[in-house]
Protein backbone atom coordinates (compact mmCIF):
# COMPACT_ATOMS: atom_id res chain seq x y z
CA UNK A 1 0.00 0.00 0.00
CA UNK A 2 1.12 3.41 -0.83
CA UNK A 3 0.70 5.70 2.25
CA UNK A 4 -2.08 8.32 1.90
CA UNK A 5 -1.09 11.96 2.59
CA UNK A 6 1.88 13.55 4.57
CA UNK A 7 1.08 12.46 7.97
CA UNK A 8 0.35 9.48 9.90
CA UNK A 9 -1.19 8.51 13.44
CA UNK A 10 0.89 4.86 14.15
CA UNK A 11 -0.94 3.33 16.98
CA UNK A 12 0.00 -0.25 19.06
CA UNK A 13 -1.98 -1.49 22.14
CA UNK A 14 -3.18 -4.72 23.73
CA UNK A 15 -7.14 -5.24 24.09
CA UNK A 16 -7.84 -8.04 26.79
CA UNK A 17 -10.11 -11.21 25.00
CA UNK A 18 -12.96 -10.30 27.94
CA UNK A 19 -13.33 -6.89 25.85
CA UNK A 20 -12.17 -7.68 22.07
CA UNK A 21 -16.06 -8.29 20.91
CA UNK A 22 -16.99 -4.91 21.91
CA UNK A 23 -13.61 -2.99 21.25
CA UNK A 24 -14.36 -4.22 17.70
CA UNK A 25 -18.00 -3.29 17.20
CA UNK A 26 -16.89 0.30 18.70
CA UNK A 27 -13.91 0.91 16.41
CA UNK A 28 -15.47 -0.95 13.29
CA UNK A 29 -18.83 0.96 13.61
CA UNK A 30 -18.07 4.35 15.71
CA UNK A 31 -15.07 5.28 16.02
CA UNK A 32 -13.46 4.68 12.43
CA UNK A 33 -16.47 6.88 10.99
CA UNK A 34 -15.98 9.31 13.44
CA UNK A 35 -12.15 9.97 12.71
CA UNK A 36 -12.92 9.25 9.00
CA UNK A 37 -15.48 12.01 9.30
CA UNK A 38 -12.97 14.93 10.31
CA UNK A 39 -11.06 17.18 7.66
CA UNK A 40 -7.71 15.79 6.56
CA UNK A 41 -7.91 12.08 7.64
CA UNK A 42 -7.91 9.70 4.28
CA UNK A 43 -7.47 6.21 5.83
CA UNK A 44 -8.01 4.09 8.82
CA UNK A 45 -6.85 0.73 9.23
CA UNK A 46 -6.94 -1.70 11.92
CA UNK A 47 -4.71 -4.70 12.17
CA UNK A 48 -4.76 -7.87 14.18
CA UNK A 49 -1.87 -9.67 15.52
CA UNK A 50 -0.52 -12.96 13.68
CA UNK A 51 0.63 -14.33 17.05
CA UNK A 52 -2.61 -15.12 18.65
CA UNK A 53 -1.78 -12.59 21.46
CA UNK A 54 -3.96 -9.13 21.89
CA UNK A 55 -1.97 -6.92 20.31
CA UNK A 56 -3.75 -4.73 17.43
CA UNK A 57 -2.04 -2.06 15.58
CA UNK A 58 -3.78 1.32 14.17
CA UNK A 59 -2.95 3.70 11.71
CA UNK A 60 -4.64 6.87 10.07
CA UNK A 61 -2.76 8.45 7.25
CA UNK A 62 -3.31 12.48 7.12
CA UNK A 63 -3.30 14.83 4.56
CA UNK A 64 -0.75 16.57 6.61
CA UNK A 65 0.92 17.39 9.51
CA UNK A 66 -1.25 20.03 10.11
CA UNK A 67 -4.34 17.73 10.58
CA UNK A 68 -2.46 16.77 13.84
CA UNK A 69 -3.35 20.16 15.52
CA UNK A 70 -6.49 21.04 13.61
CA UNK A 71 -9.39 22.33 15.63
CA UNK A 72 -11.90 19.40 14.27
CA UNK A 73 -9.52 16.27 15.18
CA UNK A 74 -8.39 18.18 18.82
CA UNK A 75 -11.78 18.77 19.33
CA UNK A 76 -12.91 14.52 19.22
CA UNK A 77 -9.86 14.68 21.32
CA UNK A 78 -11.35 16.32 23.65
CA UNK A 79 -14.96 14.93 23.60
CA UNK A 80 -15.10 11.78 23.32
CA UNK A 81 -18.15 9.62 22.73
CA UNK A 82 -19.95 7.63 26.22
CA UNK A 83 -18.76 4.54 24.27
CA UNK A 84 -15.12 5.92 23.57
CA UNK A 85 -14.52 6.69 27.66
CA UNK A 86 -15.89 3.20 27.94
CA UNK A 87 -13.46 1.42 25.73
CA UNK A 88 -10.38 3.99 26.04
CA UNK A 89 -9.29 2.67 29.49
CA UNK A 90 -9.38 -0.91 27.67
CA UNK A 91 -6.08 0.55 25.47
CA UNK A 92 -3.57 -1.64 27.34
CA UNK A 93 0.34 -0.78 26.71
CA UNK A 94 -0.88 2.24 24.76
CA UNK A 95 2.05 3.41 22.04
CA UNK A 96 0.97 6.38 20.13
CA UNK A 97 3.13 8.19 17.58
CA UNK A 98 2.22 11.28 15.57
CA UNK A 99 4.36 11.20 12.94
CA UNK A 100 5.66 12.68 9.60
CA UNK A 101 6.02 10.26 6.19
CA UNK A 102 9.83 10.24 4.77
CA UNK A 103 9.29 7.63 2.67
CA UNK A 104 6.64 5.28 1.15
CA UNK A 105 6.95 2.85 -1.92
CA UNK A 106 4.85 0.57 -3.14
CA UNK A 107 0.84 0.15 -3.69
CA UNK A 108 -2.37 -1.06 -2.96
CA UNK A 109 -3.83 -3.00 0.02
CA UNK A 110 -2.19 -6.39 1.41
CA UNK A 111 -3.28 -8.33 4.04
CA UNK A 112 -0.15 -8.51 6.32
CA UNK A 113 2.13 -5.91 7.99
CA UNK A 114 5.35 -6.19 9.56
CA UNK A 115 5.86 -2.92 11.61
CA UNK A 116 9.17 -2.01 12.92
CA UNK A 117 10.49 0.80 15.94
CA UNK A 118 13.94 2.27 15.91
CA UNK A 119 15.90 4.62 17.01
CA UNK A 120 18.92 5.96 15.88
CA UNK A 121 22.37 6.18 17.45
CA UNK A 122 23.99 9.80 18.45
CA UNK A 123 25.09 11.35 14.92
CA UNK A 124 24.09 8.21 12.69
CA UNK A 125 21.16 10.09 12.11
CA UNK A 126 21.84 10.53 8.11
CA UNK A 127 23.36 6.55 7.39
CA UNK A 128 20.57 5.30 9.00
CA UNK A 129 18.07 7.16 7.00
CA UNK A 130 20.32 6.43 3.60
CA UNK A 131 20.25 2.51 4.84
CA UNK A 132 16.20 3.18 5.55
CA UNK A 133 15.29 4.37 1.84
CA UNK A 134 17.45 2.32 -0.45
CA UNK A 135 16.37 -0.69 1.60
CA UNK A 136 12.91 0.19 1.69
CA UNK A 137 12.69 1.02 -2.26
CA UNK A 138 13.54 -2.09 -3.54
CA UNK A 139 11.33 -3.98 -1.08
CA UNK A 140 7.76 -3.47 -2.98
CA UNK A 141 8.45 -5.52 -6.14
CA UNK A 142 9.65 -8.12 -3.96
CA UNK A 143 7.66 -11.74 -4.20
CA UNK A 144 5.18 -11.55 -1.30
CA UNK A 145 5.47 -7.63 -0.86
CA UNK A 146 3.69 -4.67 -2.24
CA UNK A 147 4.63 -1.62 0.14
CA UNK A 148 7.56 -0.31 2.29
CA UNK A 149 7.71 2.88 4.53
CA UNK A 150 9.28 5.22 6.68
CA UNK A 151 7.92 7.40 9.62
CA UNK A 152 9.36 9.36 11.81
CA UNK A 153 7.76 10.57 15.16
CA UNK A 154 7.40 14.29 15.74
CA UNK A 155 5.02 15.01 18.54
CA UNK A 156 3.04 18.23 18.36
CA UNK A 157 3.71 20.35 21.21
CA UNK A 158 -0.41 20.22 22.53
CA UNK A 159 -2.13 19.82 25.73
CA UNK A 160 -2.76 16.08 27.32
CA UNK A 161 -6.10 15.12 25.48
CA UNK A 162 -9.23 14.33 27.25
CA UNK A 163 -8.57 10.56 25.50
CA UNK A 164 -5.05 10.24 26.60
CA UNK A 165 -6.35 11.15 30.35
CA UNK A 166 -8.51 8.72 30.32
CA UNK A 167 -5.64 6.09 29.19
CA UNK A 168 -3.07 7.73 31.78
CA UNK A 169 -0.99 9.08 28.95
CA UNK A 170 0.84 7.09 26.09
CA UNK A 171 4.00 5.59 24.96
CA UNK A 172 5.69 7.14 21.74
CA UNK A 173 7.91 5.42 19.27
CA UNK A 174 10.57 6.93 17.56
CA UNK A 175 11.29 5.83 13.95
CA UNK A 176 8.88 3.53 12.07
CA UNK A 177 9.07 1.08 9.78
CA UNK A 178 6.18 -0.30 7.82
CA UNK A 179 5.93 -3.37 5.07
CA UNK A 180 3.22 -4.83 3.49
CA UNK A 181 2.67 -8.02 1.87
CA UNK A 182 -0.04 -10.69 0.75
CA UNK A 183 2.36 -13.33 1.58
CA UNK A 184 3.48 -13.22 5.92
CA UNK A 185 6.23 -15.25 5.47
CA UNK A 186 7.44 -13.03 3.21
CA UNK A 187 7.82 -10.67 5.69
CA UNK A 188 8.92 -13.09 8.38
CA UNK A 189 12.07 -13.11 6.09
CA UNK A 190 12.40 -9.38 6.30
CA UNK A 191 14.37 -9.80 9.96
CA UNK A 192 17.24 -11.90 8.29
CA UNK A 193 18.69 -8.95 5.58
CA UNK A 194 18.55 -5.65 4.90
CA UNK A 195 16.17 -5.04 8.08
CA UNK A 196 18.07 -7.41 10.41
CA UNK A 197 19.11 -6.48 13.78
CA UNK A 198 22.71 -7.10 12.46
CA UNK A 199 22.57 -4.76 9.51
CA UNK A 200 20.22 -2.12 11.16
CA UNK A 201 23.02 -2.23 13.99
CA UNK A 202 25.54 -1.37 11.20
CA UNK A 203 23.74 1.46 9.59
CA UNK A 204 23.27 3.44 12.89
CA UNK A 205 20.15 1.85 14.58
CA UNK A 206 20.33 2.24 18.59
CA UNK A 207 19.79 -0.94 20.43
CA UNK A 208 17.10 -3.93 19.49
CA UNK A 209 14.60 -2.83 16.81
CA UNK A 210 11.29 -4.01 17.89
CA UNK A 211 9.36 -6.22 15.31
CA UNK A 212 5.67 -6.53 15.09
CA UNK A 213 3.92 -9.01 12.87
CA UNK A 214 0.23 -8.32 11.68
CA UNK A 215 -2.84 -9.32 9.78
CA UNK A 216 -5.29 -6.59 8.38
CA UNK A 217 -8.99 -6.60 10.37
CA UNK A 218 -10.34 -3.48 8.55
CA UNK A 219 -10.09 -0.44 6.46
CA UNK A 220 -12.14 2.42 6.06
CA UNK A 221 -11.55 6.11 3.86
CA UNK A 222 -13.89 9.30 3.96
CA UNK A 223 -15.90 7.64 0.95
CA UNK A 224 -16.58 4.93 2.53
CA UNK A 225 -18.66 7.41 4.76
CA UNK A 226 -20.43 8.96 1.88
CA UNK A 227 -21.68 5.55 0.72
CA UNK A 228 -22.58 4.18 4.01
CA UNK A 229 -24.80 7.21 4.35
CA UNK A 230 -26.60 7.26 1.54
Amino acid sequence: MTLLGEAAVAMWWDIARASRTEFEDWHSHEHFPERMNIPGFMRGSRWASTEGGDGFFVMYELDSYATLTSPHYLGSLNNPTPWSKKMMPHHRNMIRSQCRVMESYGGGIARAMMTLRLSPQSGQVDLLRQHLKTALFKLPLQPGLTGAHLLHTQTPDVELTREQKIRGGDAVADWVVLVSGYDSKALSLLADGDLSVEALSGAGAEGKPMYSFFDLAYTMTPADIRVSSR
